[in-house]
């Protein structure tokens, strides 16, 4: 009897919890940077210390969501990275996977990597302290799908680790250019990134006959 209690109380606290992130993500829809514990108390009809008591901080309310948010785009690339079609054409669908969430929901990419936008630091926030685990653990993830199902030969684990970690920074990095100034098209900027990764720098410096850099 006392562990069925516990267990309807664990259920009943899960169900806030999940209500609470869902409040978080509309505040963070509309205020992106910019959305403070305050904004997400009120819109979760609750107050501020009830708010803390669930997440201890906005550091703690940011690895929430950004674990909900990480979760997601991970199983949309593994999606992509095992759909029935040839390598190139998962490269390219992976990379556009990618870009197609961070510009499909641009104010929450910026919480989740620029928070200090929104001058919310004062409530004791650390972009880089947060932000790297969510890179870490994307490039992890990758570097296990890449060693799954790709045949690199001896030392294979730690050369996926290092394109893991490596592809990620070029996702991050060319995403948050490419949604900041809007360059060109995502169609462009997908095609560009999958020919650096399928070689092409190095094919083209075969031909000049100089490096690659």
């Amino acid at each position: 009897m006392e562990t069925t209690q516990r267990t309807e109380q664990q259920r009943s606290a899960d169900q806030r919890r999940r209500e609470l992130l869902e409040a978080a993500d509309r505040v963070v829809l509309r205020d992106g940077p910019g959305a403070s514990m305050n904004a997400i108390a009120a819109e979760a009809g609750i107050t501020k210390p009830i708010l803390y008591r669930h997440f201890g901080d906005k550091g703690g309310l940011y690895a929430a969501l950004a674990k909900r948010h990480t979760d997601a785009l991970l199983d949309s690339l593994r999606a992509a990275l095992d759909a029935p079609a040839e390598r190139r054409e998962r490269v390219e669908s992976t990379l556009d996977t990618y870009l197609a969430a961070i510009e499909a929901r641009p104010q929450v990419y910026r919480f989740l990597m620029h928070p200090a936008e929104g001058g919310t630091s004062g409530e004791g926030f650390d972009v880089g302290r947060h932000s790297a685990p969510l890179l870490r653990r994307l490039g992890e993830e990758l570097a296990t799908v890449i060693a799954e199902r790709v045949d690199i030969g001896p030392e294979s684990q730690q050369l996926a680790r290092i394109w893991g970690h490596g592809i990620v920074g070029m996702m991050h990095a060319a995403g948050d250019w490419w949604l900041g100034e809007n360059p060109c098209t995502r169609v462009e900027l997908v095609r560009s990134l999958a020919d650096l990764l399928w070689g092409r720098l190095a094919a083209v410096a075969d031909r000049v006959g100089g490096p690659g850099f």
